[in-house]
């Protein structure tokens, strides 16, 4: 069982920044592939970034969004700048973790991010 801690949220002005973290209980090298998704109120989960040994992001936070990774301290981040009201969502961070020939998937509980305007 992997488990998956974020933090980072919060509340932040139109044009402002944030930095979300996600912490696994398993080293990042033992992971296939990490992501960040987010999902607004009455919408679906969407995926905003990901790291599967190449790097994918949303077209939505494309130039404003970064993903990355610290290996010493075992942490995923997602650097969000000029953030605008409709990123508004709760944040997750998603794993995936080989074992015994399958991949599992694993979930935060979740960060709100909220923009005002």
């Amino acid at each position: 069982q992997v488990t998956v801690v974020e933090s980072g949220g919060g509340l932040v002005q139109s044009g402002g920044s944030l930095r979300l973290s996600c912490a696994p209980s398993v080293s990042i090298f033992s992971l296939s592939a990490m992501g960040w998704y987010r999902q607004a109120p009455g919408k679906q989960r969407e995926l905003v970034a990901a790291m599967t040994g190449a790097i994918d992001y949303a077209d939505s936070v494309k130039g404003r969004f970064t993903i990355s990774t610290d290996n010493i301290k075992n942490t995923m981040y997602l650097q969000m700048n000029n953030l605008a009201p409709e990123d508004t969502a709760v944040y997750y961070c998603n794993v995936h973790k080989p074992s015994y020939g399958a991949v599992n998937s694993y979930w935060g509980q979740g960060t709100q991010v909220t923009v005002s305007s």
